[in-house]
């Protein structure tokens, strides 16, 4: 099986399973978990903010900040396929009654002179900005690296108009990899941001939110409120605190072989790669030439056990990880490549 679906399907290594036993644990809900306070206290290091809040999951780190930023009433500003809009369930509204706007961006960027127009001017008839989200990096666009340079024009747009910028940052670390610069060149243009533990950097679960100390503070309730308040966390936090101490640098080789794979699906006449666009470890591919949608394409890779995931009617998303090596992207490029034969 050569399981391409996600980067959320790795598993933790034998270093994460040694600390999840070894942990020292209290009640997080008193703060009395020391792994949970290392991890907190390593990830708004790391991020450079003030402090951090050990959150079950991207969605709820991401929803935390949306209710913890904005009053019921506001609209928030994203980008057309964000993770937020596209993947949450509607939490924003269903939870924080707050209304989107989205912008249609080119990989993931929303123009700046649009966000400029969306956000709201002071008047009894519209809701109030309260936020802008920016996604980095960006999932639907391939995992389009969001660069510095447009995110600090983002934040100073957003600066001059009293607006806060939050960051969904699932991976950002494969963003700072990508462009070999330190993730603090992306924290310092955005007031709050999410990342993931357990995608790439592989840890079994979890997710931290970061920035100031006292925001942190609100947003800890909001955990709570969502039913977010963990007690011996630090099982689950502990495997956190290796994949940031160890996880990130290898995030280098899962970018070679999304290249590799995007090159050599590429070559296969009938299915469409914008190698040039691959970035980080997502490859989307367009098989319409094939004339067989994503769903059934991906029935007959099932059948030579490869997995993969549906990201439209025709387009295919393949994720690199920790677990896919490069003899697996060979094997897998060679019986793709027998499918689509059989399809021509």
């Amino acid at each position: 099986m050569i399981d391409l679906r996600s980067d959320t399907v790795t598993r933790p290594t034998i270093e994460m399973r040694d600390a999840m036993f070894h942990a020292e644990v209290g009640d997080d809900v008193y703060k009395e978990d020391t792994t949970v306070n290392r991890l907190e206290e390593l990830a708004a290091e790391i991020l450079g903010k003030e402090a951090a809040l050990f959150v079950t999951s991207g969605t709820q780190g991401n929803q935390v900040a949306v209710l913890n930023h904005t009053r019921p009433g506001d609209e928030i500003i994203l980008e057309a396929d964000s993770h937020i809009f596209y993947y949450e369930g509607a939490a924003a509204s269903a939870l924080g009654g707050v209304q989107t706007r989205i912008i249609p961006g080119y990989r993931g960027q929303m123009p700046v002179q649009d966000i400029a127009r969306a956000i709201r001017e002071k008047d009894i008839h519209a809701p109030t900005t309260g936020l802008i989200a920016l996604e980095n990096t960006h999932n639907r666009a391939g995992g389009a690296i969001l660069p510095p340079s447009y995110m600090k024009e983002v934040y100073q747009l957003a600066k001059e108009r009293n607006v806060p910028v939050h960051l969904d940052g699932a991976r950002l670390f494969n963003a700072a990899v990508g462009l070999q610069v330190d993730v603090k060149e992306f924290t310092k243009h955005v007031d709050t941001v999410q990342i993931c533990l357990s995608k790439g950097l592989s840890a079994p679960m979890g997710s931290v939110l970061a920035g100031p100390k006292d925001w942190i503070e609100g947003a800890r309730k909001w955990r709570k409120r969502l039913g977010g308040g963990m007690r011996q966390a630090g099982l689950m936090a502990a495997p956190g605190i290796v994949a940031l101490s160890t996880m990130v640098d290898r995030l280098t080789e899962d970018h070679q072989r999304a290249k590799a794979l995007a090159k050599g699906l590429n070559e296969m006449e009938g299915i469409s790669v914008q190698v040039e666009h691959v970035e980080t470890n997502i490859v989307m591919a367009d098989i319409s030439a094939l004339q067989i949608t994503a769903q059934d394409f991906l029935l007959r890779l099932k059948e030579h056990q490869i997995f993969a995931s549906a990201f439209g009617e025709y387009v295919i998303r393949f994720t690199t990880h920790r677990e896919i090596d490069d003899h697996q992207i060979t094997t897998a490029i060679d019986k793709i490549a027998d499918v689509v034969k059989k399809l021509r």
